[in-house]
């Protein structure tokens, strides 16, 4: 995987004080914005090939990283859906000009939703990879859930890093009061979504049931069948990348 010329992290300050890093890389518009999955940033591998395609291809890119997560200010356990949901609009709204699109991994991909309910006049394209909004309403069993009330937070092991894999209660509720699906998703632009069906966290079906719930009609849902939650070897970039380049051409 190709690297893109290492840029250090900017900072934005939130209304609150608290900082926000994040690398914009100035290009040809539309702006594409990479939003992580859950206890994920923006150095992680598919950002970093993205950011090295927009920087080959002279196109305009926003990384970042929500509060508490990455290189931004702040505790990660005082993060929640609409905490960070706020964290990407206040980047979009304040550091880019024109269009956007969002491309988001699984959490980011509930937020990508979100940031273009919020936006409509603003994102033009989006990119989901393993989205898993709702993902509090079918992602926990009796028993975690019953911890999580309890303890106010539940600490699992993680196959994706040394830290535990931390939910709050408050992010459980934030999660709980952002749920889309049950009711038409108002977002009219193109969508992609990109699914493992090997993904032992996100349901491959659930993709369908997403490209179902959104109003736009120009949606198209790939499976990868041998794919997992992450989607980062080699050929899934290459496919993400190309989906992304068939975009920009049509935009």
């Amino acid at each position: 995987m190709t690297l893109p010329s290492y840029t250090p992290p900017s900072f934005s300050v939130r209304p609150d004080g608290l900082r926000l890093a994040h690398v914009h890389r100035k290009g040809a518009g539309p702006t594409i914005v990479f939003l992580p999955g859950y206890m994920s940033d923006m150095e992680g591998g598919k950002a970093l090939a993205l950011d090295a395609w927009a920087q080959a291809n002279g196109r305009a890119m926003l990384r970042l990283d929500y509060s508490g997560c990455g290189a931004s200010e702040g505790a990660f356990d005082q993060g929640t859906l609409t905490v960070w949901r706020d964290d990407v609009l206040h980047l979009i709204d304040t550091l880019v000009e024109g269009p956007v699109v969002l491309v988001g991994s699984s959490m980011g991909g509930w937020l990508m939703l979100l940031v273009a309910l919020a936006r409509p006049e603003r994102v033009q394209a989006l990119i989901g990879i393993a989205a898993a909004p709702d993902f509090t309403d079918w992602g926990f069993t009796d028993a975690q859930l019953a911890e999580m009330q309890a303890k106010g937070r539940l600490e699992e092991a993680s196959e994706y890093s040394d830290e535990p894999y931390v939910t709050t209660r408050a992010f459980w509720e934030s999660g709980q009061a952002n749920r889309l699906f049950g009711q038409e998703i108002a977002v009219d632009c193109p969508v992609r979504l990109l699914q493992g069906q090997r993904d032992d966290d996100v349901p491959w079906h659930h993709a369908l049931r997403l490209a179902e719930a959104l109003r736009s009609d120009d949606v198209q849902v790939v499976i990868v069948k041998d794919g997992d939650h992450r989607l980062s070897r080699d050929g899934d970039i290459a496919l993400l990348i190309d989906t992304l380049a068939r975009l920009l051409e049509s935009r």
